[in-house]
């Protein structure tokens, strides 16, 4: 059984991903921590709580940080990826739920030390949350089982970055917050666009899970009308990338992935703000950076068709 904190800046895919971990059997949701990201703050914490209870999800939701460590690339929040409200722009009632009262950061502290080795936490936002807990328990990077990032990107078979030609959005929301979690010495797995790009989500799937998934498929059927909006203005087909639920892919079946370990990077100013650098020959550079830095399993290759058939299987009702 995997035991989970899910960390969210709670926009569509994430959505998707939370209802991913809900519905998978061999899952425990412990607890859901806010970041802000695709939406502000008070938006992506209300965005959970609703999901939360519009799905039976007992999880407790925590509120975390309002905005980056440092310097990160970009302001605003992407309202014309995700929507105004982050779920689409689609109408959302006022949850009846609140969030707990320790802030995201001290709540993942009190987990992990409540249950050391136990816990994975996947993380599909900005690392905001996760580095602010490290900071404040030097320690937590052991207590924690496993940590499962969306984020990065490595240019593999040539993918490039979506918000700067180097730059994955995730990483260069945060960049400082992101190179303190990945070179923490906790057991991080990055799930990337390298492999996000390659696992595909088109309206036969959406179409699909409006038929097998009940209510969950219904609510992801309305809130990818604007998402497929948007990325059918930019290639002209109304797909896109399969981007936060793949790290719950890799939790629930890594072996649908193909990866490496070496240390990584990541660049937190100038031109190349928030790319994501490998190091594999870290004694050979003269740049001493990657020099003492504990691996991170990257993700390189996926099966991206069996990914989108284990979702479709996950979320189906029998």
């Amino acid at each position: 059984m995997k035991r989970v904190i899910f960390d969210t800046d709670i926009g569509i895919d994430d959505a998707m991903a939370l209802l991913f971990l809900h519905r998978a059997s061999q899952v425990t949701l412990e607890a859901i921590t806010t970041v802000s990201g695709n939406a502000s703050i008070a938006d992506t914490t209300r965005n959970a709580l609703y999901v939360a209870e519009r799905f039976g999800i007992d999880a407790p939701v925590y509120r975390g940080a309002s905005g980056p460590m440092g310097p990160a690339l970009g302001h605003g929040f992407p309202d014309f990826v995700h929507g105004k409200n982050g779920l689409g722009d689609i109408p959302l009632s006022e949850p009846q739920r609140t969030a707990g009262s320790l802030p995201a950061a001290e709540a993942i502290i009190e987990l992990a030390e409540a249950n050391p080795g136990e816990l994975s936490l996947v993380a599909v936002g900005r690392l905001t949350n996760v580095a602010k807990a490290m900071d404040l328990s030097p320690r937590l990077p052991t207590l924690l089982k496993e940590i499962v990032v969306m984020g990065g990107l490595f240019g593999y078979r040539s993918h490039r970055g979506n918000v700067s030609p180097v730059a994955e959005a995730n990483m260069a929301g945060d960049p400082l917050a992101a190179d303190r979690v990945l070179g923490s010495g906790a057991q991080v797995s990055l799930v990337g666009l390298d492999v996000t790009h390659e696992t595909i989500m088109n309206e036969a799937f959406i179409d699909t899970l409006a038929r097998t998934a009940g209510d969950a498929g219904a609510f992801i059927h309305d809130i990818t009308r604007y998402y497929f909006n948007f990325y059918e203005g930019i290639s002209g087909a109304r797909e896109c990338p399969i981007h936060d639920s793949s790290a719950v892919a890799y939790l629930l079946h890594p072996a649908l992935y193909y990866c490496v370990s070496v240390p990584v990077r990541v660049v937190s100013e100038g031109i190349a703000m928030g790319q994501s650098i490998m190091g594999e020959n870290a004694e050979a550079y003269v740049s001493d950076a990657w020099l003492e830095r504990p691996p991170c399993n990257v993700c390189t290759a996926v099966d991206g068709p069996a990914v989108v058939q284990l979702y479709l299987d996950t979320l189906a009702e029998h």
